[in-house]
């Protein structure tokens, strides 16, 4: 039985797809490959892999969209692998639900690194239950609840509502948030962590600009304080 970790590439470039092989075959991994969003969601439901990497700029479904259709039903780790390396294009990647983002040139220890990292990042297949104030969530199950009412998460918005409930009422910089949420390589990307912090508000607060349990500590970072009434 062959137990490598399976990743699935997508890149309309043919050279990209051939260098990608065999950086990752020589690294233990099985690959497939897909030339666009359309073919990887075909591949994907057929071989399940581990761990997606794909471009942005592709035919027919592209990167973004791919990473939209594919937190529908799945929280495997999503790396996208882009020419791009503007703040905005990286934050709507993120919040379409990658983890990860490496720019093209990339340097194989980079990308062999972001991909340890993204698996790593993976929770563990056990029970775990957090109650906090009117806040209820398993991560299991990822399932959380506001009040006995189910809150419509992404899976970054749920991610950061568990770090936020594991350290109630207290004082979280954002780089301990972004680590925590995406990783040591976006410890920077406040802008990232902003945008994730007010979709988040949008679904938990009655009134997102006057919050009253996800609180802004200024030049700081967020403090949670679930309350009881």
């Amino acid at each position: 039985m062959d137990d490598r970790k399976k990743v699935l590439v997508v890149d309309d470039e043919a050279q990209i797809i051939r260098v990608l092989r065999h950086i990752l075959n020589a690294h233990g991994y099985a690959v497939r490959a897909a030339e666009d969003g359309e073919a990887a969601l075909d591949v994907f439901r057929e071989w399940t892999p581990d761990l997606v990497l794909t471009d942005l700029q592709m035919p027919n479904i592209d990167g973004l969209e791919l990473c939209r259709r594919i937190r529908k039903g799945s929280d495997i780790p999503i790396v996208v692998l882009s020419v791009r390396d503007d703040e905005k294009t990286i934050v709507k990647a993120l919040d379409s639900g990658a983890d990860d983002y490496v720019t093209k040139p990339f340097g194989t220890n980079e990308l062999l690194a972001r991909l340890r990292a993204a698996f790593r990042r993976v929770p563990e297949k056990t029970s775990d239950v957090i109650e906090s104030g009117l806040f209820f969530v398993d991560t299991t199950a990822h399932n959380a609840e506001l009040n006995g009412h189910k809150l419509k998460l992404t899976p970054k918005e749920f991610e950061l509502l568990v770090c936020l409930l594991r350290h109630p009422d207290h004082v979280l910089t954002h780089s301990f948030l972004l680590r925590n949420v995406w990783g040591d390589y976006y410890s920077e990307q406040h802008e990232a962590l902003r945008v994730l912090v007010g979709s988040l508000r949008k679904k938990i607060e009655a009134d997102p600009s006057s919050p009253k349990y996800l609180l802004t500590e200024p030049w700081i970072g967020y403090r949670f304080h679930p309350e009881t009434k």
